[in-house]
């Protein structure tokens, strides 16, 4: 199973003026988003997640899906090869900052598609993070915030299970210490073994046990991460898999305060928040979500009970994208019962 070309569809360029990053250099950029239903007068915001491209992301936008009457922006995160990134902008900063994605998304929205506000945030895993900066960054932009297989701070366990990856890549031969671009080379095992290394994280052992691969058509585990995931990661280059993943691990709301404290960055958050862990994501667990909710004044969770671990958030399952889907409609539309403070003192 081959990997698809790069789908360009309906992928629109807005470029920002020496935009200053959080590190002090200011650089022009460019910021990738596709629009759809342009002429809907309420706005979503929905960025995208590690590995994911504008046309891969989860719009909601269908005939019979939760957002098919409002106007979705899907927006590429820096560093993820659509908007700038160390791929495609010589000088582009050695680390990124979950505010410098939220700073020229906000700049996107607001000086070049004259939006005033949003209705949400929506976004999977680092779309989630995102979506938490939003709401501390810009508390008045938004009235509803909702982070897939996220959390609003990077857990230890979590930036550990990066370096595996990370370090697979960077040790690999032909990433040659990052000299491969200049050599004009291409770090191929390097790329594949990142994409090896990832693939038993994002699954759950459920998932493998009960042979879940063979319905996406494969008759064994190894033609499976050939193709779903060597195949997919050699489609990237190396310094954006890199800098994207520093910015994960480095994801922190506190950051958005003097204090650094991330847990009264929490409280401070006025919009309504839907927390969708899933039941068994390896490295965003539903635990972590249940200590924010303690945190929200307005949150709500629901936990996705699947077998499809963190790619249970990404659409890789159907029947968890229509669970979603109908969450989703439900509480953007007002008919979510919010957790409030019976349920933060049950979860306590």
């Amino acid at each position: 199973m081959p990997t698809p070309p790069y789908d360009d569809t309906g992928i629109e360029l807005y470029t920002i003026s020496s935009f200053m990053f959080v590190s002090g250099t200011s650089l022009d950029i460019r910021v990738a988003y596709r629009c759809f239903n342009p002429s809907a007068t309420r706005t979503v915001c929905i960025p995208t997640c590690y590995g994911g491209r504008i046309n891969t992301t989860l719009s909601f936008t269908g005939d019979d899906q939760a957002l098919r009457d409002y106007r979705v922006i899907v927006v590429a995160m820096l560093g993820n090869g659509e908007s700038s990134s160390p791929s495609n902008h010589p000088n582009f900063p050695k680390d990124l900052d979950y505010r410098d994605c939220v700073n020229s998304q906000h700049e996107l929205l607001t000086r070049h598609l004259g939006v005033t506000e949003l209705e949400a945030v929506i976004g999977f895993s680092m779309g989630g993070q995102q979506a938490y900066h939003w709401a501390c960054m810009f508390p008045n932009f938004l009235k509803y915030a909702v982070p897939i297989c996220s959390s609003a701070k990077t857990s230890l366990h979590n930036y550990a299970f990066i370096e595996g990856p990370k370090a697979a890549l960077i040790n690999s031969i032909d990433y040659e210490d990052g000299a491969y671009r200049i050599k004009g080379t291409k770090a191929t095992r390097g790329l594949r073994a990142f994409g090896r290394t990832y693939c038993a994280w994002a699954l759950s052992a459920p998932w493998f046990r009960e042979n879940h691969f063979k319905k996406l058509g494969f008759s064994n585990v190894e033609g499976f991460i050939r193709s779903n995931w060597e195949d997919s990661f050699e489609a990237w280059d190396p310094e954006d898999l890199l800098i994207l993943a520093r910015m994960w691990q480095a994801g922190d709301i506190g950051k958005t305060r003097d204090d650094g404290d991330y847990l009264k960055a929490l409280e401070s958050i006025t919009a309504k928040v839907l927390v969708m862990p899933s039941r068994t994501d390896a490295y965003f667990p539903p635990e972590d979500s249940e200590t924010e909710i303690k945190h929200l004044k307005h949150g709500e969770l629901a936990v996705i009970e699947t077998v499809w671990g963190h790619m249970a958030g990404g659409g890789a399952n159907e029947d968890d994208t229509r669970w979603m889907n109908d969450k989703i409609a439900r509480f953007i539309g007002g008919q979510s019962t919010l957790v409030g403070q019976l349920e933060k003192t049950r979860l306590g």
